[in-house]
């Protein structure tokens, strides 16, 4: 299934399909056939697929099936044996600059409570 637009919200996300858009939740998992293309932004980010743009989390672990293309800002990073990884890596502290990239939107930039645990402004791709 292939979906364009962009999630967010405070529960956790499952892509097993393609994503063009941006992502930002808690918790992203990004599956064997999931492929996201835009810029996700987790406090724990999987990724078992693809990604294709910039990677901003808490704690980030690539799997050994996992292809990303972009740059990865994090605290902590994982690297299975195997994983493809083609772009440049920044670790950062909550006390080094550039760390507010990992704290949550503040509360002006919070998206309203949604009935699920994410919002998705999406729409199938033709």
């Amino acid at each position: 299934m292939k979906y364009e637009g962009n999630i967010s919200g405070a529960g956790e996300l499952q892509v097993d399909g393609s994503l063009k858009g941006d992502i930002r939740v808690v918790r992203v998992v990004i599956g064997e056939g999931g492929a996201v293309e835009g810029t996700v932004h987790a406090d724990i980010l999987e990724v078992r697929g693809r990604v294709s743009g910039a990677i901003v989390a808490k704690q980030v672990k690539l799997f050994a099936t996992s292809r990303v293309e972009g740059d990865i800002t994090q605290e902590q990073l994982s690297i299975e044996q195997g994983a493809w990884f083609q772009g440049r890596c920044t670790q950062a502290k909550r006390d080094t600059p550039g760390a507010n990239m990992l704290e949550s939107p503040t509360p002006a930039e919070k998206p309203a409570p949604a009935k699920t645990d994410a919002k998705v402004e999406a729409k199938p791709a033709a």
